[in-house]
């Protein structure tokens, strides 16, 4: 019989999975990776803050990546370059975080799991808040797909159908930062551009239509993070380090696959 706790460890996964396949070929398409690293150090700084004033931690986490996000949007809007602007919040607001964590009163901080995540001690109750925050992305991205898809493969086709570029960019980007906040307790704060990025980019070779390639993402997160599991529980190793290998090793699988 499978133990409760592993149950919910699957459920919780294969809901982020889910959530995270139109996310990630959105970042795979944008190239945009450093983006979710940049998110997901501000992560770091929204569980310290949330601890120090007694408030769950995903709703830091939700707020300031969120305020990230949109910093990073607005700011390349003024000239600067995106990579240079992802580069200068990413890090800062991981030494931010990291000093907070240690001067905040009331602030105890497990680094390790808070970095590499701990999906086998998820409680009912975030589960709950992943399958809402989850519905919600799910629900925003598929009203908002076509000028997605417009403003990732032709912006000034987008522009030519009456579309805004910084409205659907900034649906994107919020969308992302409410994905690092659902997600940061399962795989870790370093680990979340992984789960983004490698299902999708094992979907790429696999794929002729961009929808067609989100559901091969939801599926290959699906069987990284059964198989992430299954390899913790046997192998007695890291069960958010775990999915990720899984999914690498699904994208050296797929990376050989004849191209069309």
């Amino acid at each position: 019989m499978i133990d409760p706790f592993l149950l919910k460890a699957a459920l919780a996964g294969l809901l982020v999975a889910w959530i995270a396949a139109p996310l990630g070929c959105l970042v795979v398409w944008r190239r945009m990776a450093y983006f979710g690293d940049a998110t997901g150090h501000a992560a770091l700084l929204g569980v310290a803050l949330a601890l120090s004033l007694s408030l769950p931690p995903i709703v830091g986490v939700m707020v300031v990546a969120s305020a990230m996000a949109l910093a990073v949007t607005l700011s390349t809007r003024g000239g600067f370059a995106v990579d240079t602007m992802l580069g200068v919040f990413s890090h800062a607001a991981l030494a931010i975080g990291l000093v907070a964590a240690a001067v905040l009163p009331g602030v105890r901080l497990n680094l390790i799991n808070t970095l590499l995540g701990d999906i086998l001690t998820v409680s009912t109750t975030e589960i709950i808040w992943i399958a809402l925050g989850g519905g919600l992305i799910l629900a925003v991205i598929t009203a908002s797909w076509r000028g997605l898809l417009n403003a990732t493969l032709s912006p000034e086709l987008m522009a030519a159908e009456g579309g805004s570029l910084l409205r659907d960019k900034l649906v994107f980007t919020l969308s992302l930062a409410l994905f690092v906040a659902l997600a940061m307790k399962l795989v870790g704060i370093l680990l979340i551009t992984a789960m983004l990025i490698l299902p999708a980019a094992a979907a790429a070779p696999l794929a002729r239509s961009p929808e067609r390639m989100v559901m091969i993402t939801a599926l290959i997160g699906s069987l990284s993070v059964l198989g992430g599991l299954w390899m913790s529980w046997e192998a007695d190793t890291p069960a958010g380090p775990s999915i990720i290998v899984v999914a690498a090793g699904v994208f050296a699988l797929t990376a050989l696959w004849p191209k069309r």
